[in-house]
């Protein structure tokens, strides 16, 4: 049981973690090397791209903006480039028409980089084919530039404290109605218990002194 109740709690922690991973705003230091304007079809993982009725089309093929980028490390990185709208995650994003144009501003060579902080959320994984949506983008001095997650650290902090409090509420309860009725639930059965004993000790008198009665009369000389 133990290992059930481990298990659950590590289930539940990991789904905690992969939400706020995917849902928290995540920066990279990247350098765009180039932009476009791709036709998709939503398929089975429609989960990981924006609502349709957020963007101008209404089936599940649309145009969708991507941002190509390539990290100081020389890896690559796609982002997509859609509007959230007023859903989720809550990012209030209705300016892809915007952040593209300034994508296609801050393009650059390798030989006359341009750097760029380039916030988003979600993740890159070719398998699925999905891919991380962009936020915003702000030039920066270089790839060595220290960005401090502010807002990330605002929110995991708000999220503790809830959960802090959630906790200490829950004791609370605990210690004021459900200790309580545990104590007089087992204070039940301690006196039931107790009076099945004494019943048990009164029959085994009444059974004893009718043996010990029986006894007697077997032991009595016939005339």
């Amino acid at each position: 049981m133990r290992y059930v109740k481990w298990g659950f709690w590590l289930m539940l922690a990991t789904l905690v973690f992969g939400f706020l991973h995917y849902t928290l705003p995540q920066t990279d230091i990247v350098r765009i090397v180039g932009t476009e304007n791709r036709r998709v079809d939503i398929g089975d993982n429609s989960i990981f791209w924006s609502r349709a009725e957020v963007g101008m089309a209404n089936s599940t093929s649309r145009d969708v903006f991507f941002i190509n980028a390539v990290y100081p490390n020389g890896r690559t990185m796609e982002y997509r480039n859609e509007d959230t709208g007023w859903g989720w995650p809550p990012y209030f994003k209705i300016n892809s028409f915007g952040l593209q144009t300034q994508a296609k501003e801050a393009v650059s060579t390798d030989a006359a980089p341009v750097w760029v902080a380039l916030r988003h959320y979600g993740w890159r994984n070719q398998f699925f084919t999905i891919f991380p949506n962009a936020v915003s983008i702000k030039r920066v001095a270089g790839p060595d530039v220290t960005l401090i997650p502010w807002l990330n650290i605002v929110i995991l902090t708000f999220l503790a404290f809830v959960l802090f409090m959630i906790r200490r509420v829950w004791l609370q309860f605990r210690e004021r109605t459900i200790d309580p009725a545990l104590e007089d639930v087992a204070e039940t059965w301690d006196a039931v218990d107790a009076r099945a004993d004494a019943a048990r000790d009164r029959a085994k008198g009444v059974f004893g002194s009718l043996w010990a009665w029986l006894a007697s009369w077997r032991s009595k000389p016939r005339k």
